[in-house]
């Protein structure tokens, strides 16, 4: 897995058309928080007990049309969430999987706060809220 840096990765995005960016966080967080501009929902957990999706590697591969050569790009709010659904992706035959770094909102701050320090909206990438 190749991890990037959010301005790194929509580079990336950019110079790969075909590439696949999938948001992997929940549909309530997308809701109230926003998600990048050509991002596609695929939640890796979900519900009131964040379980996780056993068939997301299977959504991803449907949404590929079964082609595990695309570069898929994923993000979540800090980058751990995306590092997990990942790894299933790897262990599903994906062969270019990317993690963009520090996610959609970033890491923590000293107040506990995020999109301070790091991530996709920090970053100034293009956005939207529903």
């Amino acid at each position: 897995m190749e991890h990037l840096e959010p301005k790194s990765a929509q580079q990336f995005l950019q110079r790969h058309p075909e590439a696949l960016f999938i948001d992997c966080r929940s549909e309530l967080e997308l809701a109230f928080v926003g998600y990048p501009l050509g991002s596609v929902h695929i939640a890796w957990n979900e519900g009131p007990s964040m379980a996780r999706n056993t068939a997301f590697a299977a959504e991803v591969r449907r949404l590929a049309a079964g082609d595990v050569d695309r570069p898929v790009v994923l993000i979540c709010r800090s980058g751990n969430r995306s590092v997990e659904a990942g790894e299933e992706l790897e262990r599903a035959g994906f062969q270019r999987v990317v993690n963009v770094l520090h996610g959609f909102e970033g890491d923590l701050d000293e107040r506990h706060h995020r999109n301070t320090l790091a991530g996709w909206r920090r970053d100034g990438l293009p956005w939207e809220q529903t």
